[in-house]
């Protein structure tokens, strides 16, 4: 990959963070650009800072406010779009004029946004791309990353096979921030990926804890009982996956045997997606209600609820999630452990 090839890293987040200061220390030109004033400023005068179990280093970075492009002057080749998803069309609106012409957009995000994001600048311009990778940033300029680099994992692919060589130029940019898998079905991989953040994020979210308090920290019970939760919210988003014709392909380096033809493919992910993020990360939906944020969860969760009851099919576990996914960012309601009971009392009395 050519050093003069322009990159920019748009919405920089925690996870757009990780991936710029990575591409950066590759000697790749990245500009990162951000809506959060004190964010972009703080790295401006004191270097991207990064921390992890093992380390904590500062990156010298090339960072814009978001109202600083129009005056660049410049257009892009490779644009990183690593915003929240209900973000993702106009953010992909707003960058379209500065992409260049022969460049190309990938959202490295949650959700379901990568055909409407092909809409918008084409399908030869973007990629569908899966991500694992957990971190979070609470202070401007300090982010903590929870997945290692070397247990980061992105999954690629192309719409069309003629834009195949796109898949290998985008290989070529993100190996620097992890490990790159090529996926023939990239939407049904997407749909996996949900899957998994339906199971854990929201719940985890409504409860207030990371993995080392669900699984160690309240009682083997407890456990038994959270992950019963996970795995039923599963089972409603892989259905609504099948119900729209979604198939089940692996994910976060798994192989095909790992998820096929079996009755654990949902212990499987959960499973892997557990011991890959670790036991002490802070998953991005806890971070909104932390901030007092609107979180993903309407795209997640709510759209396996909204694709299955098109098909006839109720979710009664998605809708709960939802529902006190609601309440907490209307300020009804706050994260906490005892929210277990309200959601099996609820389960157990619909209505």
């Amino acid at each position: 990959m050519s050093i003069e090839k322009k990159i920019a890293v748009l919405s920089t987040g925690a996870n757009g963070s990780c991936i710029a200061a990575d591409l950066t220390l590759a000697g790749l030109n990245v500009s990162m650009i951000d809506q959060w004033a004190d964010h972009i400023e703080s790295m401006r005068k004191d270097e991207l800072r990064i921390i992890t179990d093992e380390d904590e280093y500062k990156v010298g970075v090339k960072a814009y406010h978001i109202s600083d492009i129009c005056s660049l002057n410049q257009k892009f080749d490779i644009v990183f779009l690593t915003s929240k998803a209900y973000d993702s069309r106009w953010l992909t609106e707003f960058i379209k004029p500065y992409l260049d012409d022969n460049g190309i957009l990938v959202a490295v995000q949650n959700c379901m946004t990568a055909e409407m994001i092909g809409e918008i600048v084409g399908l030869d311009r973007t990629l569908g791309c899966v991500v694992e990778l957990a971190s979070q940033l609470f202070e401007p300029g300090q982010v903590k990353r929870s997945t290692p680099k070397d247990r980061t994992w992105f999954g690629l692919g192309a719409f069309d096979e003629a834009h195949q060589h796109r898949v290998v130029e985008i290989t070529e940019v993100l190996k620097f921030a992890g490990n790159v898998e090529v996926i023939p079905d990239i939407i049904s991989a997407k749909w996996m990926k949900l899957i998994v953040n339906s199971m854990t994020m929201a719940i985890k979210a409504i409860l207030g804890m990371t993995n080392e308090q669900v699984f160690y920290s309240n009682g083997k019970d407890y456990a038994a009982r959270v992950r019963d939760l996970f795995l039923r919210s599963g089972e409603e988003a892989l259905a609504a996956g099948q119900l729209v014709g979604h198939k089940v392909v692996p994910i976060f380096g798994l192989k095909p045997g790992d998820v096929e033809n079996t009755n654990n493919l949902l212990e499987t992910l959960l499973d892997k997606i557990v011991n890959d993020v670790g036991p002490t990360a802070i998953n991005t939906v806890l971070q909104d209600h932390m901030k007092g944020r609107y979180s993903e969860i309407d795209m997640i969760n709510g759209l396996v609820s909204t694709e299955s009851k098109k098909h006839g099919k109720n979710t009664p576990v998605t809708d709960i999630i939802v529902d006190l996914t609601h309440q907490i960012h209307s300020g009804d309601l706050k994260p906490n452990k005892q929210n277990l009971e309200l959601i099996n009392r609820r389960l157990l009395s619909p209505g």
